[in-house]
C-alpha cells in the first residue's frame, strides 16, 4: 500500500495543473472511473482518505459521493512512469457511476476482469466467517470446523474429477465452481486467502523463468 506521495515530484505542468486519475476497485481490478486531480485534490485525498477530484465543469474540488454518499475510500495510490498520471486503488461505498452502476465504463456499467470475482468471493467468505449470519451456508461450514470443511473440499475434488471424465462441460464447470468455493472457505478457516495461494503460484512462476 502506497499513500506517501510527494506532490512536488509530479508533473503538474503538462496538463495545466491537472493529472488524469484512473480509479480501480481494490479487490477485483475493475476500472471504476476517470477523473482529474489538481494538487489540492491530491492533498485532500491523501489527508482524509476520500477520493477527491478537481471538477472542470464546477471549477472546484469535488469529493466523489459528496451528494450521494457513495464515496471512494482510498486504499493505495500509484504514479505512472512519466509522473503525469495517477492510479487510485479504492473501495467504493456503493455505485460509482451516476447511473447507479459499479463502473462508468461498459455498456452495462460493468468491466470487471474475468477472474476479478474471485477476490470478491474471498472477501465475502471472510465477512461470513467474521459475522456468522443465521441461515448462511458458509457460516454453517465454519461452525462445523476445519475437518468438515476439508472433507467437503475432498468430496468436491472427487466430483470435479469425475465430471471431467464422465460429464459435459456444464457439469464440469459447476463442480469446479463448487470446488473453488469450498477451497476458499478452507483457506479462510486457516487464516489464509486465495491471494496467498496465488502468491505461491506467482513465486513459482518467477523461479522457473
Amino acid at each position: 500500500m502506497k499513500l506517501s506521495i510527494d506532490p512536488a515530484t509530479l508533473d503538474w505542468g503538462k496538463g495545466s495543473g491537472l493529472l488524469p486519475t484512473i480509479v480501480q476497485h481494490h479487490l477485483n481490478g475493475e476500472v471504476l472511473m476517470l477523473g482529474y486531480m489538481n494538487r489540492d485534490a491530491l492533498e485532500q485525498t491523501l489527508s482524509d482518505g476520500k477520493v477527491t477530484f478537481y471538477s472542470r465543469s464546477k471549477g472546484r474540488l469535488w469529493t466523489k459521493g459528496e451528494s450521494s454518499g457513495h464515496v471512494l475510500r482510498l486504499v493505495s495510490l500509484s504514479v505512472d512512469c512519466d509522473a503525469d498520471t495517477l492510479l487510485v486503488s479504492a473501495e467504493p461505498q456503493g455505485p460509482t457511476c451516476h447511473r447507479g452502476t459499479p463502473s462508468c465504463f461498459g455498456e452495462d456499467g460493468r468491466v470487471r476482469p474475468p477472474l476479478g470475482f474471485l477476490a470478491e468471493l474471498d472477501a465475502l467468505v471472510s465477512q461470513r466467517q467474521a459475522e456468522l449470519p443465521d441461515g448462511s451456508y458458509t457460516a454453517r461450514l465454519f461452525e462445523g470446523g476445519i475437518r468438515r470443511i476439508a472433507q467437503k473440499v475432498g468430496e468436491e475434488g472427487v466430483e470435479t474429477a469425475l465430471a471431467a471424465v464422465a460429464q459435459d462441460d456444464e457439469a464440469l464447470l459447476g463442480e469446479a465452481a463448487d470446488l473453488l468455493f469450498h477451497l476458499t472457505v478452507l483457506l479462510r478457516a486457516r487464516g489464509l486467502g486465495l491471494a496467498d495461494a496465488a502468491e505461491v503460484l506467482a513465486s513459482r512462476h518467477e523461479a522457473a523463468r
